[in-house]
This record gives C-alpha cells, sequence and structure tokens, in this order.
C-alpha cells in the first residue's frame, strides 16, 4: 500500500487543481504522456503529494502504482514539498569521509526533520544529494545556492541562524 510522504497537509487550491484537470483531460487518451503530465503536474504544485498522484492516476486510467513507480524512479519528481530555504548536504565520498552525515544529522535534528522532509512551517526543506562538485571544499553544505564549505556539525547553528531571522 502507497503512503502519504509527507507530514505537512496537502494545501493544493481549486485554481490548482483545475489546471492539473485540464492537463489531464487534453492528455487522458495517450498514456504515454503520463511523464508529461506528472511534469506539469510539479510545475503547478511545485510537487508530487499523493493526493496529485491520485488524481493523475484516475484521471488517465493508470494504476496509482505505476506513477508513483515513475515519481520515486525519477530525480526531477519531488514528493514532499520544498522549503523557503533547501538545504543540502553533500554525502559524495569526498565529503562523506570528512563528516558530511553528521552535519546531516546534526541539521535533521535542530530543524526536527528528516531528510527529504520540509519543516511544518514551510521555511526550510532537508535533503542529503551526491556530489556537487566542491569537493576541495568537503564537507560542504548548500542552502539555496549559498555553498559552506570545510564544515563541522559545530558550525551546522551558525548557518541555519542566519535563516532563521
Amino acid at each position: 500500500m502507497l503512503k502519504k510522504i509527507s507530514k505537512i497537509p496537502f494545501k493544493g487550491t481549486p485554481e490548482q487543481e483545475a489546471k492539473l484537470r485540464k492537463v489531464i483531460e487534453e492528455c487522458k487518451h495517450d498514456k504515454s504522456l503520463l511523464m508529461h503530465v506528472m511534469q506539469q503536474a510539479q510545475q503547478i504544485y511545485d510537487y508530487l503529494p499523493f493526493e496529485v498522484q491520485v488524481m493523475i492516476a484516475d484521471g488517465m486510467d493508470i494504476p496509482l502504482e505505476k506513477v508513483y513507480g515513475v515519481s520515486t524512479f525519477y530525480a526531477q519528481f519531488a514528493l514532499s514539498p520544498k522549503g523557503k530555504y533547501k538545504v543540502s548536504v553533500c554525502l559524495g565520498t569526498a565529503c562523506y569521509v570528512k563528516g558530511s552525515q553528521e552535519i546531516l544529522d546534526r541539521i535533521c535534528e535542530r530543524l526536527e526533520v528528516e531528510p527529504d522532509e520540509c519543516t511544518p512551517d514551510g521555511v526550510f526543506s532537508v535533503e542529503a544529494c551526491r556530489c556537487i562538485g566542491a569537493c576541495g571544499l568537503a564537507p560542504v553544505m548548500m542552502v539555496n545556492d549559498e555553498v559552506y564549505g570545510k564544515i563541522t556539525a559545530e558550525d551546522v547553528d551558525g548557518i541555519l541562524d542566519k535563516y532563521m531571522e
């Protein structure tokens, strides 16, 4: 059985639903357009919540498991909302051996979320990523497009504090 991924309640609007239903209506006769519909849905909602996946599956007469399978296979799809501040921690080899797991653990502890989750207020989302190409700065974390290199778990609070103000 599939389950909701996000702890944040779904807050889709009637306008968003109308846009998605229009896309589904235009594409429902060609099941090969599933990816296109999902991409459009993600543009409308910024992620693919469970409720949206159900709308797509029902509207296109495709099993929900297939929609979910596509959404979890391709990295372009997000199953949970993204915060105003997207916090990414590189877990690539260079960063990992220099302590990036401890940095990720500290971020999650401080924000009280797990990787791939968003804080209930929608301010922060946290993700673990693979190499971001800044191996010389390992370990690395990013907040949106701002890169923080050669950090330790002890640096996390100071970094996050800048975004909490």
